[in-house]
C-alpha cells in the first residue's frame, strides 16, 4: 500500500510541478497575431447541426463489445496453459463455449443489418 501512496503522491506533485512550470514559463498574454487560426488561412466553420447517422454509433459500440470480449481470451490463454494438465478439457470447453455465444452475436447483428453501411 506504501509504495502506491508514494506514486500517487509522486504523480500528483510531478502534475503540479509541470503545471506551476508552464504557467510560470509560458506565455502571458498571447496576441491575437498567435491566437489567430494558421491551417488554409481559413477561419475554421463548423456546422452546430451536423447529424450523424445512428448506425455510426451502433457500429462503434459493436466494434468495442466484441473487442472487450476477445480481450477476455488473452487471461484465458495464460490460465489454460498453466492448468492444462488439471483442467484442461474443461477450460477448452469453456473457451469454445464463449467462442459460441460471440460468433452467434456476430452472426445474428450481421442478419440484423446492424454492420450495413449505407
Amino acid at each position: 500500500m506504501l509504495p502506491v501512496l508514494i506514486l500517487g503522491a509522486l504523480v500528483i506533485l510531478f502534475g503540479g510541478g509541470l503545471i506551476f512550470l508552464v504557467s510560470f514559463l509560458g506565455p502571458s498574454k498571447p496576441s491575437a497575431e498567435k491566437s489567430m487560426p494558421y491551417e488554409c488561412g481559413l477561419v475554421g466553420v463548423e456546422k452546430r447541426d451536423t447529424k450523424v447517422s445512428v448506425k455510426y454509433y451502433l457500429v462503434a459500440i459493436l466494434f468495442i463489445l466484441f473487442d472487450i470480449e476477445v480481450i477476455f481470451m488473452y487471461p484465458w490463454a495464460i490460465i489454460y496453459k498453466s492448468n492444462l494438465a488439471e483442467a484442461g478439457t474443461f477450460l477448452f470447453i469453456e473457451m469454445m463455449f464463449f467462442m459460441a455465444i460471440l460468433i452467434f452475436g456476430l452472426f445474428y447483428i450481421w442478419k440484423a443489418g446492424a454492420l450495413d453501411w449505407e
